[in-house]
Parts: C-alpha cells; structure tokens; sequence
C-alpha cells in the first residue's frame, strides 16, 4: 500500500511541475525577448532568472523520479536524498543566474548603455509577475500537500522572480524619469536577492545531506517517557528531512519484564511517536534494562 501511495505521489509531483515548467517557459521568453529588444538590462536578468526557473523544473522531474524509487538492497533506507542533491543542482542555478546578470552589468558600465521604456515594458512585467505570483503560491501549496522537499524549494526560488519582477518594474519607472543609471543598479539588486534565496537553499538542503538534527529531542524524550513501560530514554537521533524523518532512540525497560513484553514496550514507543510527530517514517527503538551500564 505505501509503495501505490509513493507512486502515485511521484506522478502528481511530476504533473505539478510540468505544469510549472510551461508557465516558467513563457514568462521567461516573453521578458528575454523584450529585453533583448529594449536593451533592459534588469528585464533581460530576469528573463535569466525565469529561464532558470523552467530549467530547475527540468531538473526536478528527474531528481523526483530517482527520488521515489523504493527502497532496494543497495539504498536501505530509499532515494529521498537525491531530491535534496537535487534541490542543491537549483542553488548553483541560481548562482549561475547572479553570474549572468553581474556580467550584464559590468558591460553597461563600461559601455554606453541605454534602455527603451514603454508601456509593453510594463505591461510585460505585470503580466509574467501575475504568474509568478500563482506559479510559487501554487507549488508551494502542492509541496506542502505532497510532502516534496524539492517542489517547497523550487517555490521559494520562484518568490525570488517575483522580488526581481517588482525590481525591474521599480527600474523601469526611475528609467523613464530619465536616470539610466537605475537600470544597472536594478540588476544588482535583483543579482542579490537571488543570491540570497540560493544560499538559503543550499543551507537547508546541506543540513538535510550532513543529518543535521530534526526535531527537538526534549520533545521526543517527553512522548517516550509518557509510554507505559517505560523507565526512561537516551541518545535520541533524527536525520532526513522536515517531511521524512528517520529516528533512533534507546529505551529503559524494567529488567524482569520478558523480552516480548520488552518488544511489546517498543511497539507502543513506535506507535505514539509516529502519531505525535506524522513526519517521523523509520524508527529504530533499542531496549535496554533499566540499571545496566549499556549507556
């Protein structure tokens, strides 16, 4: 049963970013194209950045695939982190994205550099921000629904768009004023709020990659301990990640019980820590006698 409800979670998570992927798609060559032919400097970064966008769509379709497939002799304990390696392939896009626009900038600077602003520049611009707008509250509330680490992220990458967007659309304005100099300081402003967002990404998924801590281990030892059976609890671990967690956890039993009534013990810590915390999937309980020195 959790094999059917595995692959019918990887095939709506692929569905989501197909969708997304087409969206990303036209927003990017419709602000590329124009930009181009404005010579915006700040609306061709976030063509960039946009384009970068349906490229990670790419990616995740991949990264989800290999993700789900289900735990085998060689990868006990499944292919969940791929999708974190592949949430970290999206911060080097997005570096690659800074790359790109910082290098837009520095020949604006160097050379002569003008920007045509009229109203289909802005009507451009509001019209791909729309899209983005429902593009990341979307995703984000299908991850969220599909437990994807990867879809969680590609929304926050996409928020990024939106920072560009209002930006580009603020640029725009000061452009048209008459201060050409606003164009290239748009793009490096949206090169660090891009910037920004992909450190915040690749910091999260790091943590997932090095098994940093999950949960709060106080809270964990206090659900354990209110298990009947239970004389106490120590070196509690979690590792994975916000929406799949594998835990190991030692437990005190009294020493006269019987090892089945011992097992039995270690069922119900299983039971009320699943149920307590639904992010919790693998949990491996040891028992120990309460009084020896197995610490």
């Amino acid at each position: 049963m959790g094999s059917i409800a595995s692959i019918d979670n990887v095939s709506r998570i692929r569905r989501v970013l197909l969708y997304i992927l087409v969206l990303n798609l036209g927003v990017s060559l419709a602000k590329l194209i124009y930009g181009y032919m404005s010579n915006s400097i700040a609306m061709t970064s976030d063509g960039f950045h946009s384009f970068f966008d349906g490229a990670s769509n790419i990616v995740g379709l991949i990264g989800v695939w290999i993700a789900y497939h289900p735990p085998d002799e060689s990868h006990p304990y499944g292919h969940k982190k791929y999708e974190t390696l592949f949430t970290i392939i999206i911060s080097v896009m997005i570096f690659v994205t800074c790359f790109q626009i910082l290098k837009q900038v520095y020949h604006s600077i160097v050379e002569y550099h003008e920007t045509e602003v009229t109203r289909v520049s802005f009507a451009v611009m509001f019209v791909t921000m729309a899209v983005n707008i429902f593009v990341a509250i979307y995703e984000r509330k299908k991850g969220i629904e599909l437990k994807s680490e990867f879809l969680i992220a590609d929304a926050m990458h996409t928020k990024s768009d939106i920072l560009a967007s209002i930006g580009v659309i603020v640029s725009l304005i000061i452009t048209k004023s008459g201060y050409r100099i606003a164009d290239t300081i748009a793009g490096l402003v949206i090169a660090f709020l891009i910037a920004r967002i992909g450190y915040g990404i690749i910091k999260r998924a790091s943590g997932v990659l090095v098994d940093t801590i999950c949960i709060d281990t106080s809270a964990i030892e206090s659900v354990i301990k209110s298990v009947e059976g239970v004389r106490g609890c120590h070196d509690v671990r979690t590792r994975g990640t916000e929406h799949s967690i594998n835990l190991d956890v030692h437990i005190l039993v009294d020493p006269r019980i019987s090892i089945g009534k011992a097992h039995e013990v270690a069922d119900s810590v299983e039971e009320r820590v699943k149920s307590s915390f639904p992010a919790v999937t693998d949990i491996v309980v040891h028992i120990e006698p309460e009084g020896s020195d197995c610490k």
